[in-house]
């Protein structure tokens, strides 16, 4: 059992954390200078797991995980770095695993360079735990198929080019009744909501996205008629596996704060880090981010290697979200006044995580994940 990193792992992780926090230096970016989803694309994040003959990086699922904890560490800015990473799992993935030569060739340069951002199309007002349902409909018609409902959360929804969604071809299917389709914005019938006023993640705009007879051509199918449902999952396994890496990087930079914090700021005459509660504190913070990160790793090593990954990916999303979550709220109550206040950027952490344990499956479906393949 190997726990190191290589040579080059390690440098490809300091030089992405020193990028990112370089680029995103709490400086809006500058007229006329580059944007924040291009600056994310100089880094590699959109296309990290892409194929190199697509525009991507082409790293497996560990070396993408550690590339997006860099920048989740390195940026302020999660709801950015979310953004980024549902274009990349939910949509570009799709696209090389499963769309066709056309469409990877039309669309995934353009996405990993940062020039067109994705939107899955997932979730209903009905269907959010449960995607075995879809209202939404796909009917064929002459070469292709005309798609009608609704979604909603669409994260990047308001501002997306190219929309990854999932629509009922057969209702008498059941799980072999759904298919993926990929949706250019501009297809006429397709119509973006105006963005969520949200808790958290304020960059990565959510919304819904309807659909009115909506053409999409026999081309842009993902896959086979009625394989939507396992492609979603195929998606769903890159995202609660490599995404939540993100939240490992958010939960390091909250431990720099506040071991920081308590160094330098003195109550009754002595340093807050000689107080055995506060000190204590912050060891569960540090035990929850690497009990956490073993088990990232461990669910990255079961993609890399075929292994099923079920398992260990939904144990690490609990694990890293629910984390995420305690521990944001302990860095703010060690930070005291300065935590509550927004101007710090901690409060936003922990509005931030709380939307971890919320979407990709919620904590509890990922309990039920685990309880399946308990044989429970």
């Amino acid at each position: 059992m190997e726990f190191g990193w290589t040579t080059d792992q390690e440098r490809r992780y300091a030089d992405t954390l020193a990028a990112a926090r370089a680029a995103f230096d709490g400086v809006p970016s500058a007229p006329g200078g580059p944007k924040p989803w291009l600056r994310l694309a100089d880094l590699g994040l959109l296309g990290a797991s892409v194929p190199t003959r697509y525009g991507g990086g082409g790293l497996g699922a560990l070396d993408t995980a550690r590339l997006l904890e860099a920048v989740g560490r390195g940026c302020p800015d999660t709801g950015l770095v979310f953004a980024a990473s549902a274009h990349l799992f939910a949509c570009a993935m799709p696209i090389a695993e499963f769309g066709s030569e056309e469409l990877r060739q039309r669309l995934l340069p353009r996405m990993c360079g940062g020039e067109l951002v994705a939107a899955n199309a997932m979730t209903e007002a009905e269907a959010g735990s449960d995607v075995s349902r879809l209202a939404v409909t796909a009917t064929p018609v002459d070469g292709g198929y005309l798609l009608n409902g609704t979604k909603t959360f669409v994260s990047n929804g308001p501002v997306a080019d190219v929309y990854v969604t999932y629509a009922t071809t057969d209702p008498q299917a059941g799980h072999l009744g759904s298919t993926g389709f990929v949706v250019d914005r501009d297809t006429p019938g397709l119509t973006p909501g105006e963005p969520f006023d949200k808790l958290g993640m304020t960059s990565c705009q959510a919304g819904t996205v309807t659909f009115e007879d909506c053409f999409v051509p026999a081309g842009n199918v993902l896959g086979e008629p009625g394989q939507g449902a396992a492609i979603f999952q195929h998606s769903m396994g890159w995202e609660r596996t490599c995404l939540f890496a993100l939240f490992l990087g958010l939960q390091e930079a909250l431990v720099e704060r506040v071991v920081a914090h308590v160094r330098q700021r003195r109550q009754f005459g002595r340093r807050l880090a000689d107080f055995q509660a506060v000190s204590h504190r912050i060891v569960d913070m540090k035990l929850r981010l690497e009990s956490g990160r073993l088990l990232l790793y461990r669910a990255c090593w079961a993609m890399d290697t075929d292994e099923h990954p079920v398992l260990f990916s939904a144990l690490s999303k609990l694990a890293v979200s629910e984390s995420a979550l305690a521990s944001a709220v302990d860095a703010v109550k060690l930070l005291g006044g300065q935590g509550y206040l927004r101007e710090g950027g901690v409060e936003a952490a922990l509005r931030d995580a709380m939307g971890a344990t919320i979407f990709s499956g919620t904590s509890d479906i990922q309990r039920q994940l685990v309880a399946v393949e308990l044989g429970l």
